[in-house]
């Protein structure tokens, strides 16, 4: 039951962030360097170093119980987020990369993020202009 309790709680941090790095492009251009600072800001000081600590706390591969899981996979995808967003932000979490690194090794996740898979690049104003069409926002 506790790790099934962190996992969630790890995984609901994770969420916090990404949707804050998903609903930039939607922001309004006089807003977007206020929320860009902000983003980096908690990602730096914030999110970043929690699971950074979680890792160096008990000095096992991943997040909980020393197995992959959702947590895990979900932190993963966030570091690909920030990377996309500012590659520099991961500079100072030796650990986080060390995870990152471990989980995109893995051969089904490895598959999945070759050229030509599934997995797609953030939208550019092209996609973001036909949201908005379809969305009427």
């Amino acid at each position: 039951m506790k790790e099934r309790a962190l996992i969630d709680m790890y995984t609901e941090g994770v969420a916090d962030l990404s949707e804050m790095i998903m609903l930039l492009p939607l922001c309004p251009p006089d807003q977007k360097n206020a929320k860009l600072t902000l983003i980096r800001e908690r990602t730096t000081n914030r999110y970043l170093p929690a699971f950074e600590k979680v890792l160096k706390s008990h000095g096992q591969d991943y997040l909980v119980g020393n197995k992959l899981s959702k947590a895990d996979i979900h932190l993963v995808e966030l570091l690909y987020y920030v990377e996309e967003l500012d590659p520099s932000l991961l500079a100072s979490f030796p650990l986080l990369k060390g995870l990152k690194a471990r989980v995109s090794n893995l051969p089904a996740v490895k598959k999945f993020l070759q050229p030509g898979s599934q997995r797609k690049p953030p939208g550019g104003e092209k996609s973001l202009e036909l949201a908005r069409k379809i969305f009427k926002f």
